[in-house]
């Protein structure tokens, strides 16, 4: 099996007036895998994010605003590199967990899930955090496997694996990009992640959002279960 390096990652992310957070970000990025990670944005800003991006050496890809899933699509498509992560660039996730969720992909996993919930998550709003508890056990109830957190923005893939499954969600990419590789068969490890309080402002309506996300969370588990 092939030993994967800090010289096959690619590390994406869709950016939306991100100016808070994206040089941290960006520099936490480059300490945690030695600046050998390829960084790739798709932003639809109108601050200085994509400026900011290129001047830390990401390669952007400016598209109108469109969703969190057309950015995130457009973005793990984009690179060539074998192992692909995505994480949101709000500064809660933790990038010096890099290495490790190269390693495990290194064991022989296909997907590495992030676990936001799995520390109590106490940075993020109650009811974000009760939110996610409940698509989480939605996913698990239809799908007969138990999940902990659908909706996490960072994940490590096999590019392959992105590129062999239609997506088909917006809002509700996060929940399909863990639900359709489980459902076929993939090897897949939630890891416990810590879970930082954001910086910036959250572009998302927690009611709107989060009924289109267990929309999805439903449609895809029928589509994977009865399609």
């Amino acid at each position: 099996m092939t030993e994967y390096t800090f010289d096959d990652l690619a590390v994406v992310m869709g950016t939306y007036n991100e100016a808070a957070a994206i040089e941290t970000v960006l520099s936490d990025i480059d300490d945690a895998t030695d600046g050998r990670a390829e960084v790739v944005c798709v932003d639809s800003s109108n601050d200085r994010t994509p400026e900011i991006a290129r001047e830390h050496g990401a390669t952007v890809i400016e598209q109108p605003p469109m969703g969190y899933g057309y950015a995130v699509r457009e973005a793990v498509l984009a690179p060539d590199r074998p192992v692909v992560v995505t994480t949101d660039c709000d500064d809660t996730y933790p990038m010096e967990r890099l290495p490790q969720f190269l390693e495990l992909i290194n064991e022989g996993y296909d997907v590495v899930s992030g676990d936001r919930l799995y520390h109590g998550a106490e940075a993020m709003p109650t009811l974000n955090r009760l939110g996610n508890a409940a698509f989480a056990l939605l996913a698990s109830g239809l799908m007969g496997e138990r999940v902990h957190d659908t909706t996490t923005g960072m994940r490590a893939y096999r590019r392959e694996l992105l590129h062999d499954i239609e997506w088909t969600e917006n809002t509700g990419l996060s929940a399909e990009l863990l639900i359709r590789p489980l459902m076929r068969g993939y090897e897949i490890r939630e890891e416990p992640i810590p879970y930082r309080e954001r910086a910036g402002e959250t572009k998302l309506d927690p009611f709107e959002g989060g009924a289109a996300i267990a929309k999805s969370i439903v449609k895809v588990c029928l589509e994977e279960r009865f399609g």
